[in-house]
C-alpha cells in the first residue's frame, strides 16, 4: 500500500511529483484560495486520497457539489478531455472510481440526522452560539452546574429553557449560593434560545446523539468512509455551522486514545469556511481551538482549514498547520497586498521564483503547495498542477443521494428521535408532586378550621389543642427542602391566578406535546 497521496505535477515542467505523506497528515493543513480558485477540488482529491489509504474522512458541503465523491467520473463528462490531457501532463493514469460516503445532515433531509445533546454542547459552545454576554454566560454556567448537582439531564433545548425558567423563579436562592443569577440575565438567554430555535437549532440537540464511531468506519473493500455533511442549507445560520462543527472536534479530542506518530491518521477532519470559526471569537474560545490542534494530533486526527485567504486563520493556528495548499490570491488593494505578502512569508523559499507573484499567477487548478518531508519539515514552496478528481465533479441528483442513504449502514438509526425522561420531565413530575403534597396540606388545614369551627359552635374550645392543630398544619404547609423542592412554593402560588396558571401551560405543558 502506497504511503502517500499524489497530489499533482511541480516544477517549471510540472514533471515533479508533489505527494502528501500519509505519516504527516495527522500535522494538519490549510486550503486557501479565492472563490473558483480550485479549492473545492483540491478537497476532493485528498479526500479520495485519504479514503484509498484506509482513512476515515469527515468534511461539509458548503456549496452542495461534494456529493459526487459517491459517483465515478465519466468519459462523458465535458471536462474529461482537459482532465486526461492534465494528467498526462503529470504523469497520472487517471482511472475514475467512485468513494463510499455517508451522508449526515442536521436537519434530516439530505442525509441522516446527526445531534448532540445540551450536556455534551456545554456552557463555552452554547454561550458563543447564542452570543451571550460574560454575564449571561455565567448565568448559563449555573444553569449547567444546578443541572449536575440535581440529576437533571440536558438533552434538548426544552430540558434547558425548563431549567433556565426555575432558575429564574429561585434566582434569590442560587444567587447566595453561586453569585448574581439575575431574572434580567435568565430571560435574555431564553430569547437568544427561542431565536435559535427559531433558526432550526433545535434539530441539533436530543437523542439519539452521534456515535462518533459511526464517523470512523471502514467499507467493506477497505477504504475510508467519507461522511458528507450537507451544509448549504446549514449556512444560513453561520454560528449553528460553525459550533457544530467545533463541538464534534472537540468530541473527537475528548473520546480518542493518544496513538503518538501513526502510519497514517485515524481521521482527517476538514473545516470548510473556517473564518465562521473565528470571526468574533472570545480569545477563550480560540485557544481552546489552539489547543485542540496542538494536542489531537496525537490521536492520529489531521484538520485542515478551508478559507479564501490565510489571515482568517489566527496566526497561533496556523503556524501549527504543516501541509499547505495555497490557490491564487487577487491583491486588488493595499490590505489585500499586505495579505498576499503576509500568506508568501509562510512558505519556505523557493529561488525558482516569486512566492508572492506565485500565488497572483496560479490559474484555477493551480495552487501554491509545500508539505512536510519524511523528517517533519516544510518542502520548499512549488507550483503545483492539482490532479484532476477520480470521482463525479458535480453533485448527484437527488434520486442517487435518497438511493444512497436507503442503502447506507446508517439508514434507521438517527431518523426516529428519542425522548427519553430528562430535565423538562423531572422538572415538571417535580413540580406536581410539590403542588400535590400543598393541595393536601391545605386541606388538612382547612378540616381543622372547620372542626375549630365546629367546636366554637358546641362551647367545646380548647385554646391549646386547637392552636396546636393549627401551628402542626401550618408547619407541613411551610416545610421546604433544597433546590429540588422549592420549585413548590413557585409552582402553587402561580396555580391560584389565571395568568399563572396560563404560564405553568404555556411552559411545562409545551412539553408534553407529542408524547
Amino acid at each position: 500500500m502506497t504511503d502517500h497521496i499524489f497530489i499533482g505535477g511541480g516544477g517549471t515542467d510540472y514533471a515533479q511529483s508533489q505527494k502528501l505523506l500519509l505519516s504527516h497528515t495527522n500535522r494538519h493543513g490549510l486550503i486557501a484560495g479565492a472563490t473558483g480558485t480550485g479549492k473545492t477540488v483540491t478537497l476532493q482529491i485528498l479526500a479520495e486520497g485519504l479514503s484509498a489509504a484506509g482513512v476515515p474522512v469527515f468534511l461539509s458541503d458548503v456549496k452542495g457539489d461534494l456529493s459526487g465523491l459517491a459517483a465515478s467520473g465519466s468519459a462523458d463528462f465535458k471536462l474529461h478531455d482537459a482532465f486526461m490531457k492534465r494528467s498526462e501532463t503529470i504523469g497520472l493514469d487517471l482511472q475514475y472510481n467512485s468513494f463510499p460516503v455517508t451522508f449526515w445532515d442536521l436537519f434530516g433531509e439530505q442525509g441522516h440526522p446527526v445531534r448532540s445533546t445540551i450536556s455534551e454542547m456545554g456552557p463555552l459552545l452554547l454561550a458563543r452560539l447564542l452570543e451571550l454576554s460574560d454575564v449571561q454566560e455565567g448565568v448559563l454556567n449555573v444553569a449547567f452546574r444546578v443541572a449536575d448537582e440535581e440529576g437533571l439531564p440536558l438533552l434538548d433545548l426544552e430540558d434547558l429553557q425548563a431549567l433556565l425558567l426555575w432558575c429564574g423563579q429561585n434566582s434569590k436562592d442560587l444567587s447566595l449560593q453561586y453569585g448574581n443569577v439575575s431574572t434580567a440575565s435568565v430571560g435574555a438567554i431564553q430569547r437568544a434560545l427561542l431565536t435559535l430555535e427559531n433558526q432550526g437549532g433545535a434539530d441539533l440537540f436530543g437523542e439519539p446523539a452521534l456515535d462518533l464511531d459511526d464517523m470512523m468506519r471502514l467499507a467493506d473493500d477497505g477504504r475510508g468512509v467519507i461522511n458528507l455533511l450537507a451544509a448549504d442549507k446549514l449556512m444560513n445560520s453561520p454560528k449553528l455551522y460553525a459550533t457544530f462543527l467545533l463541538w464534534l472536534l472537540s468530541e473527537l479530542f475528548e473520546v480518542m486514545p493518544e496513538v503518538g506518530n501513526p502510519d497514517k491518521p485515524k481521521l482527517v477532519f476538514f473545516f470548510d469556511e473556517a473564518h465562521l470559526l473565528f470571526d468574533g471569537a472570545p480569545k477563550a474560545l480560540v485557544d481552546k481551538v489552539e489547543q485542540v490542534a496542538r494536542l489531537i494530533r496525537s490521536k492520529g486526527v489531521g484538520v485542515y482549514f478551508i478559507t479564501q485567504n490565510p489571515a482568517d486563520v489566527p496566526d497561533e493556528i496556523l503556524g501549527q498547520l504543516g501541509n499547505r495548499f495555497q490557490h491564487a490570491l487577487r491583491a486588488f488593494t493595499a490590505k489585500d497586498r499586505k495579505e498576499l505578502q503576509k500568506a508568501a512569508e509562510t512558505y519556505r523559499e523557493n529561488p525558482a521564483f516569486d512566492t508572492a507573484d506565485a500565488i497572483t499567477d496560479v490559474g484555477t487548478g493551480e495552487a501554491v503547495t509545500s508539505m512536510l518531508n519524511s523528517e517533519g519539515i516544510p518542502q520548499i514552496v512549488e507550483r503545483t498542477l492539482i490532479r484532476p478528481p477520480a470521482s463525479q465533479l458535480g453533485p448527484l441528483t437527488k434520486a442517487e443521494r435518497k438511493a444512497l442513504m436507503a442503502a447506507s449502514p446508517m439508514a434507521g438509526k438517527y431518523e426516529e428521535r428519542l425522548d427519553r425522561e430528562s430535565a423538562a420531565e423531572l422538572l415538571v413530575a417535580r413540580a406536581d408532586a410539590a403542588a400535590k403534597e400543598a393541595e393536601e396540606a391545605e386541606a388538612a388545614e382547612e378540616k381543622a378550621e372547620a372542626e375549630e369551627r365546629e367546636h366554637k359552635q358546641g362551647r367545646r374550645y380548647d385554646a391549646e389543642s386547637t392552636s396546636s392543630r393549627k401551628s402542626s398544619s401550618r408547619s407541613k404547609s411551610r416545610s421546604t427542602g433544597g433546590f429540588g423542592d422549592s420549585i413548590a412554593s413557585v409552582v402553587v402560588k402561580e396555580l391560584k391566578g389565571s395568568t399563572g396558571r396560563r404560564l405553568v401551560r404555556g411552559i411545562f405543558g409545551s412539553l408534553f406535546r407529542g408524547r
